[in-house]
């Protein structure tokens, strides 16, 4: 009796435990019965919220999925612009699963590697077709954010306007269950031939520049200095001018005082006149004049010899 007490209480645990499952935070489970994905009345998929739930052992089994937003980084790609340049595009997605059962059903049991390779190829023709539609200065500038949001909502939207409403748009990634919650570039690159390319041409302007700059100095230094050289010779020639005038001035006054003492006593003026004569003449004592001894230039010096005889 006890045996069977044991035996019955073990199987009623095994079931128990068979059909009990936790949903863990993060996470999302959907009960598979027989390989479908059970539904309720209306059709909608069962999903189970994070906590303690049932299920029918051995015929429903339970997938958990990841409900929390994944960040997809894509490799940066070479995209082509309405300008037909090249450039190098660095960019990352986030998405989340919007619908459990069409994500299960649409990415292989709920793959994520499997989802995230459908969600990198519809995200690189939709970036590939709006950076065709833009040139490199709109997509560098004010429409860098305007670029990501068109391809937020061309992914979540789809390329096709369906007149059914109802109808779910195969071209979206809704159509995988799956919502992409943000678009983002990180970075924006010319390819290396394009960057040298650029780099060249702009050392080469900015060369250019430094040269015309330069000449442009160097003929404001001439200006410069041809107008220094002008002002230095007009105050020469004007302090010239002055120190002549002023020279011809104190002339005229020495003579004019000459003449009016050679009104006042002409012998004395004669005498001192004479004496600078005699100062200047024999200044060096090499000096030689070849003169005769009666001639007025020695009249004043034969007076004294005179007067000492």
């Amino acid at each position: 009796m006890n045996k069977l007490l044991i035996c019955f209480s073990s199987i009623l645990l095994f079931l128990l435990s068979s059909s009990l499952f936790i949903v863990k935070e993060g996470e999302r489970g959907i009960v598979l019965q027989f390989g479908k994905v059970l539904r309720n009345k209306d059709q909608k998929t069962l999903v189970y919220d994070p906590g303690l739930h049932f299920k029918i052992p051995f015929l429903e089994s339970v997938k958990m999925l990841d409900a929390r937003i994944h960040t997809m980084d894509n490799q940066a790609d070479r995209f082509v612009t309405k300008e037909k340049k090249d450039l190098i595009v660095d960019s990352y997605i986030k998405w989340r699963i919007s619908d459990f059962s069409r994500y299960y059903l649409a990415t292989g049991n709920g793959d994520i590697f499997q989802a995230e390779v459908l969600l990198k190829r519809k995200f690189s023709d939709r970036l590939r077709s709006e950076i065709g539609c833009l040139n490199v200065k709109e997509i560098v500038t004010d429409s860098r954010g305007r670029l990501t949001t068109d391809v937020l909502q061309s992914l979540n939207k789809g390329t096709v306007n369906l007149t059914n409403s109802s109808k779910m748009n195969v071209n979206s990634m809704n159509a995988l269950g799956i919502e992409v919650v943000d678009v983002r570039i990180k970075q924006i690159n010319l390819p290396t031939e394009v960057s040298e390319a650029i780099y060249n041409r702009m050392r080469a302007e900015r060369e250019a520049v430094a040269r015309s700059q330069r000449s442009q100095g160097q003929e404001k230094a001439e200006k410069l200095r041809a107008m220094a050289d002008y002002k230095v010779s007009m105050i020469l020639a004007k302090a010239k001018k002055e120190a002549l005038i002023l020279k011809g001035q104190g002339e005229a006054k020495v003579a004019k005082l000459f003449s009016d003492n050679l009104k006042k006593d002409s012998s004395f003026y004669l005498f001192v006149r004479s004496l600078h004569a005699y100062e200047n003449s024999f200044k060096n004592n090499n000096n030689l004049i070849l003169i005769s001894s009666d001639n007025k230039f020695f009249q004043y010096m034969n007076q004294i010899i005179s007067n000492q005889k």
